[in-house]
């Protein structure tokens, strides 16, 4: 899997919500400052070259849809930011928001939570 440039993600992350939409429906859900039609059917045609997206034809127009899910592409997302940039150490990562995000008491417990949730399941 290759990561996708920022123009990709957002088509990718609108086809993500909408499952399956034509060029015209695409262009339609970016609220501020629309790109054109062709420039979304153009970074539609390379996703589907990357295997990202699929296509059908539906009379003359082309109905696109994820080929890949948005947990798979996340996960390999977040699987390139640890290698890079945390050593493979998800403690680091963990360590990294900590200590440069004001946790709120909510969200510390949220995760203490999820960390004990994970420890019973196994």
């Amino acid at each position: 899997m290759k990561e996708l440039t920022k123009a990709e993600e957002r088509v990718m992350q609108i086809l993500w919500k909408l499952e399956k939409a034509f060029t015209r429906e695409v262009v339609n859900e970016f609220k501020k400052d629309p790109p054109s039609y062709t420039t979304v059917a153009t970074v539609l045609t390379v996703l589907e070259q990357k295997g990202f997206v699929k296509q059908e034809m539906i009379g003359n127009a082309k109905r696109y849809a994820p080929a890949i899910s948005k947990t798979a592409y996340s996960e390999f997302t977040m699987n390139n930011v640890l290698g890079k940039y945390f050593e493979g150490s998800l403690s680091r990562l963990v360590s990294f928001f900590t200590e440069r995000k004001d946790l709120d008491i909510d969200e510390l417990e949220e995760i203490i939570q999820i960390i004990e949730n994970k420890k019973e399941e196994k």
